[in-house]
């Protein structure tokens, strides 16, 4: 897990509109405080979210289109700022008790989406600069690391304004629109819409206090007594046996283990491993509790145990290899990486993990074709970028290491520092390539931001 501050766009693409940014920035986070914020990045973490999600998903007609994220916020929050992401403070993860309350969240900000509410807020500000900017919230999935064993990538969002507000903020008969259609999706899905009720009581009596003291979901999804009469009416109106979740239990139980694991303190952790419904998921808090004392030994000893436990699972190999490759044992880093790679191929972070093995082990040329790989399905890591600059580099083509740069630099917002880069890149590659393109585009993104 990593921790990554970055001010940028989802795309090259989207910094061809650069003159929207800043308007843009200030009307993409109402829900969210003054300051910067970061993004939980993991692929064990993340696989599981999509696990517990993917009934509520597909009940709503979104399948496999929609990522879940994991904002790094102690505060009870979820918002959406787009089609294809929903966004769940850390906070709010750690406070649903049963997978039934998460899926209640992903139900009713999926609903969001269906029912048009993004699209229309956009229509209504009438602005194409700012629906432009709003491009630049995709950057919140942008994974990055700065070597320390804790996960994330990160926005720096600097703007509060009332403008700000009005975008995230949700009607009251939105609201209502999208509890309606939450509970629908719930119950479609066959899952108990009861853990909705259970998810309003936990905001009851925010309206009673000083805007300052609620919590940012309360700033952007206004709850009133009539909305949690209304949900309990649905509830008691489709009462019945619903049938026991128990592979969303064990993926719910285990994204939260593994996000306590990383923030909270070893020894917390290690005082209630034992607590965890499987013993791989012990042993999984376990390992990354001795990993962070650093007590290294034992921290591989853990990782093995869960192993045995499932030998098959490819996240227990990437957090293997995360734990050996922070103890600079980098061979077998390398080893722990590509059995993960082998077991959920295609998986961008997991593959830049053994890529970036590779590249410290010494082997920058094995390392380079699966870097490339990782970043044909997730362009937007800066680490990953970082890293096949690296590559490139040492192995000799100085305009892709060149083009590495200024992407990454670019995706930082540092777009100065990326024209220098961009100017050499497009020096050195071929004119009319494909690199050579997206060189020119950083270039025309960066004089757009000067004028």
């Amino acid at each position: 897990m990593i921790f990554h501050r970055e001010t940028a766009a989802p795309s090259i693409h989207s910094l061809r509109l650069i003159l929207g940014l800043m308007l843009g920035l200030m009307l993409m986070l109402s829900a969210l405080p003054a300051r910067a914020i970061s993004l939980i990045r993991d692929p064990d973490i993340e696989y599981a979210l999509a696990r517990v999600a993917d009934p509520i998903l597909s009940a709503a007609g979104l399948g496999s289109n929609v990522r879940i994220l994991v904002v790094n916020d102690q505060s009870l929050n979820a918002f959406v700022i787009d089609n294809q992401h929903i966004f769940i403070h850390l906070g709010m993860l750690m406070r649903m008790d049963t997978p039934e309350m998460l899926q209640a969240i992903i139900a009713h900000e999926a609903a969001h989406i269906t029912n048009g509410h993004i699209a229309r807020r956009i229509t209504n500000m009438g602005n194409v600069q700012s629906a432009a900017g709003l491009g630049m919230a995709l950057a919140l999935a942008a994974a990055a690391a700065t070597g320390n064993a804790e996960v994330g990538a990160g926005l720096a969002i600097g703007a509060n304004s009332a403008a700000q507000r009005r975008f995230l903020a949700h009607s009251r008969a939105e609201e209502t629109s999208a509890d309606h259609s939450g509970a629908r999706y719930m119950t479609r899905a066959g899952i108990d819409p009861s853990g909705a009720v259970s998810v309003h009581e936990l905001f009851r009596g925010q309206e009673m206090l000083n805007i300052s003291r609620q919590d940012p979901y309360m700033r952007s999804h206004p709850l009133t007594r009539d909305r949690i009469r209304a949900m309990q009416t649905y509830v008691d109106t489709h009462t019945g046996t619903f049938d026991k979740q128990t592979d969303a239990e064990y993926w719910f139980a285990r994204a939260r283990g593994k996000a306590s694991a990383f923030m909270r303190s070893s020894s917390w952790t290690l005082r209630r491993a034992n607590s965890s419904p499987t013993r791989d998921i012990a042993l999984m808090r376990e390992a990354v509790a001795y990993h962070k004392l650093p007590d290294h030994a034992s921290a591989r000893a853990k990782i093995d145990q869960a192993l045995a436990e499932r030998p098959d699972d490819p996240f227990y190999y990437e957090l293997k290899g995360q734990i050996l490759l922070e103890s600079r044992r980098f061979s077998d880093a390398v080893e722990a990486y590509k059995r993960a790679t082998e077991l959920a191929p295609g998986n961008a972070l997991c593959m830049a993990s053994y890529g970036r093995a590779l590249l410290v082990s010494g082997n920058p040329e094995e390392a380079l074709p699966i870097l490339e790989a990782a970043r044909s399905r997730d362009f937007r890591d800066l680490r990953l970028l970082r890293d096949l600059g690296a590559a490139y580099a040492h192995t000799g083509q100085n305009g892709m290491a060149s083009l590495a740069t200024a992407e990454r630099y670019a995706f930082q917002g540092r777009l100065k520092d990326a024209e220098i880069h961009a100017r050499r890149a497009s020096h050195l590659l071929p004119t009319g390539s494909g690199p050579w393109r997206r060189a020119e585009d950083v270039l025309r993104a960066a004089k757009r931001a000067q004028k």
